[in-house]
């Protein structure tokens, strides 16, 4: 049946086989269009918009000022903070036994005659040897002019161990070192013994430091008796330290007992003549750690009588220290003085030292190379005009 022929009025789009014509555009100005696109979206505008959530008031000006004149948060504890405030001004001094160190270092020298030759090695980085000789010297006992002598030293985090032995004299020398609580404590025993037996000793000792003090204690025997001992470092003040030491010998019934008062003085080397913190690795940036700038020492023993003044100046950090010493008795009035200077060079040092009587003693040491290890050959002299002694003598260090 035909469709179109029933219904002649209605036609659809599969009636003809030809697609319709497209609607022809409209031009802007016809607002018959216009009008009828607008009633046709603006219901679908209108649901759109009360289906969103609506936006966010804008902020305004006195919210932002009050927002911005609100106080901050309390800030959290800091532990580093408290830990720092916590700490002292007063540095740890030191042991009692190095509180003049530096000085002696530049005072007293080590002069010989003849020929010295140390050869060293480093089997592993935590063990070594040393082989010592010393050729053609007249200062060895027993009329002897040479000497061999064995060292093995073994170093680790926790301390070292240190032995020596004499072929010639049959003599074993050996010191142990070992930390103990985490540092907080150091344990020392020396031990030496030999074939004739009658200079054996054995001495332990303990270290025990805290923030602000040092405190030592030792007990062993030595010359066929028993040595019992004690000594307390306490920091005053960021430059004065106090502290003091006795001992008991039990061979000769011996009681000594030693007092010791340091002073730091404040850096000059930095134009202002001042030190900022107090501190003597801050006062001197170029010193070498544990070595302040200049000081003041002052010991008087007790037992002997003697009083000791040392003073120490940096004149240039890490590069040129003078030091003097003077010991005298104030019973007797019995004095000697010592003035020592050691000049550091880029490949070599020079020490000097002077005392009352006119005696010069000198010491070079000049590197052969610049990479670590390198040898190093010394000189060292000693002139006595007093006593018409004249020594000389060379070396040669060479290690890996």
């Amino acid at each position: 049946m035909n469709i179109p022929s029933l219904f002649p009025f209605f036609h659809t789009k599969c009636d003809s086989s030809a697609p319709p014509p497209l609607p022809p555009l409209s031009a802007p100005g016809n607002s018959s269009t216009d009008t009828a696109t607008k009633k046709l979206s603006t219901p679908e505008k209108t649901t759109d918009t009360t289906s969103a959530p609506p936006p966010p008031p804008p902020a305004t000006t006195s919210t932002a000022s009050a927002s911005s004149a609100a106080p901050p948060p309390p800030a959290a504890d800091d532990d580093i903070a408290k830990a720092a405030a916590s700490v002292s001004s007063c540095p740890n001094p030191g042991p009692l036994e190095a509180a003049t160190w530096d000085v002696r270092r530049l005072v007293t020298l080590d002069t010989y005659d003849g020929v010295r030759v140390d050869i060293s090695k480093q089997l592993s980085p935590y063990f070594a040897v040393v082989h010592s000789f010393h050729l053609g010297t007249t200062m060895l006992p027993d009329g002897k002019n040479a000497s061999y002598g064995f060292t093995t030293q073994m170093n680790d985090e926790e301390g070292f161990m240190m032995a020596r032995v004499d072929p010639e004299r049959g003599s074993v020398d050996g010191r142990i070192h070992k930390a103990l609580l985490g540092g907080l404590a150091m344990a020392k025993l020396q031990v030496g013994v030999s074939s004739e037996g009658a200079n054996d000793q054995l001495l332990g000792e303990i270290d025990v430091g805290a923030a602000t003090w040092t405190a030592n204690l030792k007990y062993g025997s030595m010359g066929g008796g028993n040595v019992f001992g004690c000594n307390y470092y306490q920091a005053i003040s960021p430059r004065l330290s106090m502290g003091g030491e006795g001992m008991y010998i039990g061979a000769n019934g011996n009681q000594m007992s030693s007092y010791t008062a340091k002073y730091l003085f404040p850096n000059v080397n930095n134009g202002d003549g001042d030190d900022k913190d107090g501190s003597a690795a801050a006062a001197a940036p170029g010193a070498p750690p544990g070595e302040a700038p200049s000081y003041l020492a002052a010991t008087y023993n007790a037992g002997q009588g003697m009083l000791s003044l040392n003073y120490k100046r940096a004149v240039t950090p890490s590069r040129v220290n003078i030091g003097a010493s003077l010991e005298c008795s104030p019973m007797t009035l019995e004095s000697q003085v010592l003035v020592g200077a050691e000049f550091n060079l880029t490949r070599s040092k020079m020490n000097v030292c002077v005392d009352g009587t006119g005696r010069i003693q000198s010491v070079l040491e000049a590197k052969l190379g610049r990479e670590p290890g390198s040898p190093a050959l010394n000189f060292a002299a000693e002139l006595d005009h007093g006593k018409n002694v004249m020594k000389f003598g060379y070396g040669l260090n060479i290690g890996s």
